[in-house]
């Protein structure tokens, strides 16, 4: 390789190294954002509740001496028709809903990440890429979604694999647009010139330049990824040996309790409320937080 190319290299490697400045500065921007703060404060604190479920309550199981009691100073949530103690459930269902969304996000993202990428950085394979893509999306997803995990049969890795197999098309579409668009750009030109092979281009400069998008696409999915899964769980399709928010409703539902003790259902369902909509608020402050020109307008 001339020393032309190398320099050409050598400069593309510099503009690489400067990018943890960029990150600052959205994190700068983004701690102005009280309502992104507070979001993620929110999430933070749900994420810690499942992880320290064992702490907080334990194991909500058998049988207790209070059915249906409503929220007191002995049980701040209330009980179920069995006299479980449903602050227990929620904070173990939050453990569950957490890994479920992790795992199925990470899954569809890589998934979709590579996808989008492969198919962006090479023409002769996008249209296919892209055809498969929008034939994913235009799938009847719920029906689907219960049709798979009712014949795969109920438990964790069912789940898992059901809302991550559903959840990449999305993913790949929204980081494939972003994709398209980066690999026209005069750099990624000079970078095939100087002589990178695609693996150091895709690795070096399209990865990073779509890393935005996947930072907000992991918050969205994770945050669908529960929702998916406590609709599942409602319809008898979660995991029976493990709460979660879904087998919450569940059970309220089967014994009656839902319309008869409000308690039952109000609590796990504030739990998805406030990971959907902090979630959300997240990714909309990351959003103008990488754009700081948008709060301007």
């Amino acid at each position: 390789m001339s020393a032309a190319p190398l320099d050409t290299v050598n400069a593309l490697d510099a503009v690489v190294a400067e990018r943890p400045t960029a990150a600052r500065a959205t994190w700068s921007a983004f701690r102005r954002n009280p309502l992104g703060l507070v979001s993620l404060a929110v999430l933070a604190l749900l994420v810690l509740a499942g992880a320290c479920a064992p702490l907080l309550a334990g194991y909500p199981q058998g049988y207790g001496d209070a059915a249906l009691q409503a929220p007191s100073a002995e049980h701040w949530f209330g009980t179920d028709n069995l006299g479980r103690d449903i602050f227990a459930e929620v904070v173990w269902g939050t453990r569950i809903s957490v890994v479920v969304a992790a795992l199925s996000s990470a899954l569809a993202i890589v998934i979709g990440v590579l996808v989008a990428v492969l198919g962006a950085y090479f023409p002769k394979a996008d249209a296919v890429i892209g055809t498969v893509v929008d034939l994913c999306l235009a799938l009847p997803v719920l029906p689907l979604m219960i049709l798979v995990a009712a014949l795969a049969g109920p438990s964790l890795v069912t789940i898992v694999l059901v809302v991550a197999f559903f959840a990449w098309p999305e993913v790949a579409r929204v980081v494939r647009a972003q994709a398209l668009a980066v690999v026209r750009l005069p750099y990624m030109d000079a970078a095939r010139l100087a002589g990178g092979s695609p693996a150091w281009i895709i690795r070096k400069h399209l990865l990073p330049a779509v890393a935005p998008v996947v930072v907000v696409s992991v918050v969205l999915t994770a945050s669908r990824a529960v929702l998916s899964a406590a609709g599942l769980a409602f319809l008898g399709l979660g995991d029976p040996s493990s709460w979660s928010w879904g087998r919450i409703l569940y059970e309220a539902q089967q014994s009656g309790a839902m319309s008869s003790a409000w308690w039952t259902t109000l609590f796990p369902s504030l739990a998805m409320l406030l990971l959907v909509v902090s979630a959300t608020l997240i990714s909309i402050a990351y959003n103008d937080a990488r754009n700081p020109r948008t709060g301007e307008d």
